[in-house]
């Protein structure tokens, strides 16, 4: 991410290696099947969870939930970290267990503005698959021994701004398991971001043609892809999901799978929106600071994907880890 310290430090545990994708067939119709078979069970049991399945908040203090509970060493790590006052928000994050492995169940989220405050959930975090069909991983991610298979995300409403404390529980052998975690609520006048309903930026992103054919130098993927259209060009004549990712360079690592993703997608969609990715760094190297497209968007953050209708208005946006439904649904706005 750009913005230091904004994520917990269990993050780099769960997060995956960097990593895009190659050419290849439609979209599978089963994404679990590509999750490493040790944990397929698991991952396909999280991607349906229940609020029956969870412990009633029941008017107790978050802290009491969370007591009750028991946490057994486990670690939530956050995998988005902008999060808007007055409406709800998706609460994108992975949870460890205490012997640092990525612990994937029936997974939902509580909250409340402090730990002594009543919990309001659960608020189901249904996991979202980050493994691609080989034909669209990366050299690095093709070689990831334990990849990061899936991520939460739930649809959490949040009140004032300020400090919220967060509690995910996930089902392990059908007993909950408990991680705390910290947010940070802005007021929607502090996101400088460009917002959904908005007119898109019209930036000129990297192309082959302005890198003097150099894929490498606006492209850290290995290998290089092809989606690197300009934006301004494109923008106000088909619909854009326009991804402002570095598979190589992510401080975090948690832009590693999205490119991957948006690639397969890719096949099933491509015929409909134009796919561009933009590299975050200039030169690629963050010690020279941002690249325009990204200044001009004013990300505090990366990875982002912004979809944006024909109209040139965005229609959907999404930051932080995101996997394959997550980028459909967003895609779909367009649509």
């Amino acid at each position: 991410m750009l913005r230091g310290g904004l994520l917990a430090a269990s993050i780099a545990l769960i997060l995956a290696a960097p990593g895009c994708g190659g050419e290849g067939s439609d979209a599978g119709e089963d994404p679990v099947a590509q999750v490493p078979s040790g944990v397929q069970e698991q991952v396909r049991a999280a991607r349906d969870p229940q609020p029956s399945e969870f412990p009633a908040a029941a008017g107790k203090t978050l802290r009491a939930l969370a007591d009750e509970i028991g946490g057994g060493g486990a670690e939530m790590g956050l995998a988005s970290s902008v999060f808007l006052a007055g409406q709800e928000n998706r609460v994108a994050f992975g949870v460890i267990d205490e012997s640092a492995g990525f612990l994937y169940g029936k997974t939902a989220l509580y909250v409340a503005r402090s730990p002594k405050q009543p919990a309001q959930g659960p608020f189901v975090a249904p996991a979202d698959v980050l493994v691609t069909d080989p034909p669209y991983r990366s050299q690095q991610a093709a070689t990831e021994g334990d990849p990061f298979a899936a991520v939460y995300a739930a649809q959490v409403p949040l009140g004032g701004p300020g400090r919220y404390a967060v509690l995910a529980v996930t089902l392990v052998d059908g007993k909950p398991v408990a991680a705390p975690q910290k947010i940070t609520v802005i007021a929607p006048a502090e996101d400088a971001v460009p917002a959904v309903g908005e007119q898109a930026p019209k930036v000129k992103t990297d192309t082959l043609a302005s890198a003097g054919g150099d894929a490498e130098a606006i492209d850290t993927r290995r290998p290089t892809s092809d989606m690197h259209a300009n934006f301004a060009e494109v923008v106000g004549s088909r619909p854009v999901a326009l991804l402002f990712a570095t598979p190589q360079l992510c401080q975090s690592r948690v832009c590693g799978p999205v490119v991957d993703v948006a690639l397969q997608l890719r096949a099933r969609y491509g015929d409909q929106v134009q796919f561009i990715h933009q590299e975050v760094w200039t030169g690629n190297d963050p010690e020279q600071g941002l690249r325009e497209p990204l200044q001009r968007f004013k990300l505090p953050t990366e990875p982002w994907l912004f979809v944006v209708g024909k109209d040139g208005r965005i229609t959907a946006r999404l930051e932080g880890s995101f996997g394959l439904d997550a980028i459909e649904r967003a895609l779909k706005t367009a649509l």
